[in-house]
């Protein structure tokens, strides 16, 4: 019946006023009233000699419950697959569609959820409290029996056209109902639709348990579930050097979503400075991040925006970002002072807050108080004239499902000094490959082409791992033996095990996509863990990449500011922990670590006397030498290596020819089709 009358009625209404399509229908009913024409309205939709006040009664229901289920209809088409979801419904009673589940975003179950919605019908009554124990303990439960990822992101949006009426009533019972309820595991957003609804109830019951009150013109907009509807991050905390800065505004966010924005303000101590340190951690639903960065401070002129329009009293050269400092530390002040039960701390906060809008010229409650109080001589206004903030956002420091970060992020790692083996494949590229058993080390060049992609680490079928280098060219020094130089440019890493990610590296950027793409820079400090992998960055100096705690690789990034022609920016690749490995590893660089060579001195060949590991340092140069190797035998010569950017200089045995005989077959049988080819197909490397 309401579907086909409200609309009509709303549209003769205009009609009859003649005040057009720019009003909200409310007005278009107030405008019935003053053309005298309403009774004959209602009189036409079948109210009889009804008063025109319970039509715009029933009417407003009618739209309020509409505008509910539109917004429910909005969520619902916009859950991603992975989210699981239930739908309950109060007002006299309490109605959960699913029992004691959530279930999973599939066709099937969305247009059940439609029907649902569609067919619900308000009975009269607003249980709030119970709803959200309701809620509450079925999203609790959920938690915890079905093993979730800690660091995924679970809330309740709760929807009400009402203020409490049937069950508990009082407002500071009900919200220390739903903090118990919740206990900072997820977060509550709430959204009140119509005029009879306690918004500073809904306020405060967002603010506390880390959510936000979204306006209803989110619901009309079709902005509703872009609000929330993708969580980007978790937890994220933005650390300032405390030497540098002070009175930072709020700087613990519980979650980014897509579209939203962070802004933090504070004031500068330490003037004379020419950078702020700055380190963001943050989580998402796979990841743990530390990102650190050193951002430049701008001279006062290029930071300094004057002329604020608005302000006649001569104070027009105050500082924006000052003001907009200002503006944050305000809204906090009122936020807190709305969540305060204590008198003495509101008027503390209320003291504080007007003082501060006052200077800096920001109209408030109170400073519109004070404003009139010359004049009229008002009396402080009550606690629920308060406005109720749309963009507030909780300021407890929580994590979400109770969730810390690992002790595998170092807030000063940076400072720590990377230990890493001479096994390695930098430069030209010149191989190294250490035997800390034996006491010495053997290398080797490999003469590439541009282009070739080359196994370092096989061992995909065990542990997972795959380290692959592609290599880029560059003209030969003048007056060198060589043709052209090959640097590698890329080096890719898969590790496929508990779960698939893939890395690749260059010396400006390195992408992770374990599902999720993430680029990061190279010219920042950062800490990127997942639940097996941790990526870090040194900026412009090295990555590390951990997985699973026992295997670890270290690509030190060249750079150079004026190269020469043959020269160009390039990583080197270094094994630092090799564990967990297994002994089946291979590739040009795998295949040598879990197995040990013999070095035999030709002069001695007669009789086959082995060095022993105390005396190769009475080796000479000049003699010819010789490895034992799986049984072949290849001869080697002394050389000298530098490695790790040229500072450290290697004495090591150089198996000439590509590696012939050192290595399994040639070195064209280590070239990958693709970066991220295992090697695992017929043929390969890993069949020798």
């Amino acid at each position: 019946f309401w579907a086909k009358i409200c609309p009509e009625f709303m549209s003769d209404a205009v009609t009859w006023d003649g005040s057009g399509q720019g009003k909200g229908w409310k007005q278009r009913l107030a405008g019935l009233r003053r053309v005298g024409i309403l009774e004959l309205e209602l009189l036409r939709f079948g109210y009889g000699k009804m008063r025109g006040e319970q039509a715009l009664e029933d009417c407003e229901g009618y739209m309020a419950d509409s505008q509910t289920k539109e917004a429910l209809f909005t969520i619902l088409q916009d859950l991603r697959p992975e989210d699981h979801f239930n739908i309950i419904g109060f007002s006299n009673r309490i109605k959960v569609w699913q029992q004691d589940r959530l279930v999973p975003v599939t066709p099937n179950n969305i247009r059940d959820a439609k029907k649902y919605i569609h067919n619900m019908s308000p009975t009269g009554g607003t249980n709030i409290n119970s709803a959200l124990q309701t809620g509450a303990k079925l999203l609790n439960d959920y938690i915890a029996q079905n093993n979730i990822d800690a660091r995924s992101v679970s809330l309740i949006i709760f929807l009400t056209d009402g203020r409490p009426t049937v069950g508990e009533t009082q407002s500071s019972k009900i919200l220390s109902n739903t903090k118990d309820a919740i206990r900072d595991k997820f977060c509550l957003f709430t959204i009140g639709i119509g005029n009879d609804v306690d918004y500073k109830l809904l306020e405060r019951m967002a603010l506390e348990n880390c959510g936000m009150i979204l306006p209803c013109t989110v619901l009309s907009d079709g902005l509703f579930y872009d609000e929330i509807g993708t969580p980007l991050l978790s937890d994220i905390r933005i650390d300032y050097s405390e030497d540098n800065v002070e009175q930072v505004t709020q700087n613990f966010f519980p979650n980014y979503f897509n579209g939203s924005e962070i802004i933090i303000a504070g004031k500068l101590i330490n003037r004379t400075s020419d950078s702020l340190h700055v380190e963001v951690t943050a989580s998402n639903s796979k990841k743990y991040i530390l990102l650190k960065t050193d951002v430049a401070i701008d001279l006062p002129s290029t930071n300094d925006i004057r002329a604020v329009p608005g302000l006649e009293d001569g104070r027009g050269d105050q500082n924006y970002i000052e003001r907009a400092w200002s503006y944050l530390t305000i809204k906090e002040l009122l936020n807190s002072r709305l969540k305060s039960n204590d008198d003495q701390e509101k008027e503390y906060l209320t003291e504080k807050a007007k003082s501060m809008a006052l200077a800096y010229n920001f109209v408030t409650p109170f400073t519109y108080l004070k404003m009139k109080e010359a004049g009229l001589h008002s009396e402080p206004p009550h606690e629920e004239l308060i406005s109720p903030s749309t963009d507030g956002i909780g300021e407890k420091l929580q994590s979400l499902q109770g969730h810390k970060a690992p002790p595998g992020i170092r807030r000063h790692q940076d400072k720590q000094r990377i230990k890493i083996s001479k096994t390695s494949a930098d430069g030209d590229p010149h191989f190294v490959i250490d035997f800390p058993s034996s006491k010495f080390s053997v290398c080797f060049n490999i003469d590439g082409e541009p282009g070739d992609i080359l196994r370092l680490v096989s061992d995909h079928k065990e542990s997972g791992v795959t380290v692959n280098g592609q290599l880029i060219g560059a003209p030969a020094p003048p007056n060198g033996h060589k043709k052209h130089r090959t640097y590698f440019n890329t080096i890719t890493i898969l590790s496929n095990k508990p779960e698939r990610s893939y890395l690749e590296i260059t010396p400006t950027r390195i992408i992770l996509d374990d599902g999720e793409r993430l680029i990061l820079s190279c010219d920042r400090n950062a800490v990127v863990r997942s639940s097996s992998l941790e990526v870090s960055i040194s900026a412009n100096s090295n990555i590390t990449v951990t997985i699973r705690d026992t295997i670890s690789f270290v690509i030190l990034i060249h750079r150079y500011k004026k190269p020469a022609p043959y020269q160009k920016n390039h990583l080197g690749f270094y094994i630092s922990n090799s564990k967990g490995l297994s002994s089946d590893s291979h590739g040009l660089l795998g295949q040598f670590l879990s197995h040990e060579v013999k070095l035999l001195r030709e002069s001695l060949n007669i009789n086959q006397q082995q060095v022993g590991q105390n005396q190769t340092e009475a080796l000479q140069p000049n003699l010819t030498n010789t490895l034992k190797v799986k049984g072949r035998l290849v001869p080697v010569v002394w050389k000298q290596r530098r490695i790790y950017n040229g500072q450290q200089q290697v004495d090591c045995w150089f198996a000439k020819n590509n590696a012939d005989k050192l290595i399994d077959g040639s070195y064209k049988d280590y070239l990958a089709s693709h970066p991220f080819d295992t090697g695992t197909s017929p043929g390969t490397i890993n069949s020798l």
